[in-house]
């Protein structure tokens, strides 16, 4: 069953383009260690919730984009293998090194977590549920 890593940061809106280098750099790494897809979404339709929402979840302030950006892998074994890899502290991938590739936001901000699917609608109505 495949596996989801789930992300949303506030982005300073005039690093958008910033945000995307920095995501097609980091992207391609994740696909060579075994991920189906890799969506990056800025954010465009944010309603303002009373309790919650997504600008509050990441404190994102009022010059920010909110992004929420996923990773489709296979299953679970093949993204520990994959994350184990990236952060090898004897052997880091250099993707990985902020250097190379500074994050365009505020890191501690982000929200992060990995997720078991237990629907997956497709189109033409099939659907996978799990049992």
């Amino acid at each position: 069953m495949s596996y989801i890593d789930g992300f949303v940061i506030a982005v300073p809106t005039a690093n958008k383009q910033k945000f995307t280098d920095h995501a097609a750099y980091a992207d391609d790494m994740f696909i060579e260690m075994g991920a189906l897809r890799v969506v990056e979404c800025w954010g465009d339709d944010l309603p303002d919730g009373k309790t919650t929402d997504f600008r509050m979840a990441v404190k994102a302030e009022p010059d920010e984009t909110v992004v929420f950006s996923w990773i489709e892998w296979p299953d679970k074994a093949t993204r520990d293998a994959a994350m184990a890899k990236m952060m090898d502290p004897d052997n880091p991938d250099p993707r990985m090194d902020p250097t190379k590739n500074p994050m365009p936001f505020d890191g501690k901000r982000m929200i992060f977590g990995g997720f078991m699917p237990v629907v997956d609608v497709k189109g033409r109505g099939t659907m996978m549920r799990e049992k």
